[in-house]
């Protein structure tokens, strides 16, 4: 068997005894829809049902194990998009913090305290934008 995912092996395996997802699923005791998510690499099955995966395509689990990662999909733009929220919100927070602190040190005039916190309200604005993905 050569090193594919472990999804693909799953599916491969089941395409070669001529089983339907569904049919795997109910040998299994799992839904269709797992066997599904199991074959796209979006999940994997528990740990327990490994050895029944093992008896039905009659390999051994080292040989179920032997399957590689799937290469990560998510591009740094995708990461950034996603952490961008949580940058903007943290900015909001730490602004709100800094006023608070320097109004109680009597260490802030008032104009500077409001600028201030319109950069957190629009950092908070911002965050709350809907992402679009390309």
């Amino acid at each position: 068997m050569e090193k594919t995912t472990f999804g693909s092996m799953i599916a491969e395996l089941r395409k070669k005894q001529g089983m339907t997802q569904l049919e795997l699923a109910e040998k299994v005791g799992v839904t269709d829809k797992a066997v599904s998510k199991w074959e796209r690499d979006l999940s994997y099955p528990d740990i327990s049902t490994l050895p029944k995966l093992a008896d039905i395509f009659n390999v051994t689990i080292d040989q179920l194990m032997q399957a590689k990662t799937p290469p990560c999909k998510t591009s740094a733009k995708q990461s950034f998009t996603k952490l961008l929220p949580l940058i903007l919100k943290g900015v909001a927070a730490a602004a709100g913090i800094e006023v608070v602190v320097l109004s109680l040190m009597n260490q802030i005039v008032v104009e500077d305290a409001v600028k201030m916190l319109g950069i957190g309200l629009a950092c908070l604005a911002i965050s709350q934008l809907p992402q679009t993905e390309k």
